[in-house]
């Protein structure tokens, strides 16, 4: 009962065009299944083998969204089912991703990911890099692949005007790659941002989505 009363605590914070992604890395099936019962539909998973398993034994009529560091080489395994990819980083993975969507006869959605960090660990664009890249326009060619937004992650702190300023700078570049280089795309629409630490932050700055895992989940109860 403890997933579901903690769903239910998150979902009545979450205004009412936030989504909420369940982030179900390391947690097993039985959890999954647990969420699922209370009407949760979309998971949020960071590891490509574990996210495979699950996928063939939980329900089908679940969105599966990777929001993990995604290997070139991994994508083929979850082309031809996933929903949304939040982690391209580079056009050679945009590419790929592509190549295999094509493959599968998919169009898959993805978000580009977006640095604001103050934390080398933590991958993507620069604000400037993902403009030039755009400004490029080799994605263009990308026909089974559809940016439809923006995901980013904010510096691990409690430093909470920190938080909302890295926030509200990729709410600023959605709104100028909007405007560039998707004005004709209604899709382009979407925000990853916001964790179980700052997830009510993340969403007063223009989240559409928020992924948390350990106030719904608790602990993690097995590890890789």
């Amino acid at each position: 009962m403890m997933i579901a009363e903690n769903l239910q605590k998150i979902r009545a914070t979450l205004k009412p065009d936030v989504r909420l992604v369940a982030v179900s890395k390391y947690h097993p099936v039985e959890a999954l299944q647990e969420a699922y019962d209370t009407g949760q539909r979309i998971f949020g998973e960071n590891h490509v083998q574990e996210l495979v398993a699950k996928e063939e034994v939980l329900p089908k009529d679940i969105e599966w969204h990777f929001i993990g560091h995604l290997q070139t080489n991994k994508v083929k395994y979850i082309a031809r089912f996933v929903s949304l990819i939040h982690s391209v980083d580079s056009v050679k993975l945009l590419k790929e991703i592509n190549k295999q969507a094509e493959k599968c006869g998919r169009t898959i959605d993805v978000l580009l990911q977006i640095h604001v960090a103050q934390e080398e660990t933590k991958f993507g664009f620069t604000p400037e890099e993902v403009v030039q890249m755009l400004a490029e326009e080799e994605w263009k060619t990308c026909s089974h692949v559809r940016i439809v937004g923006l995901m980013a992650m904010a510096t691990n702190t409690d430093n909470e005007v920190q938080i909302t300023d890295e926030f509200e700078t990729v709410r600023q570049l959605s709104d100028t790659l909007k405007g560039r280089f998707f004005a004709d795309e209604p899709s382009f629409k979407e925000i990853s941002m916001g964790m179980s630490g700052d997830y009510l932050i993340a969403q007063e700055h223009g989240s559409t989505m928020v992924r948390i895992g350990s106030q719904i989940f608790g602990e993690r109860i097995y590890t890789k």
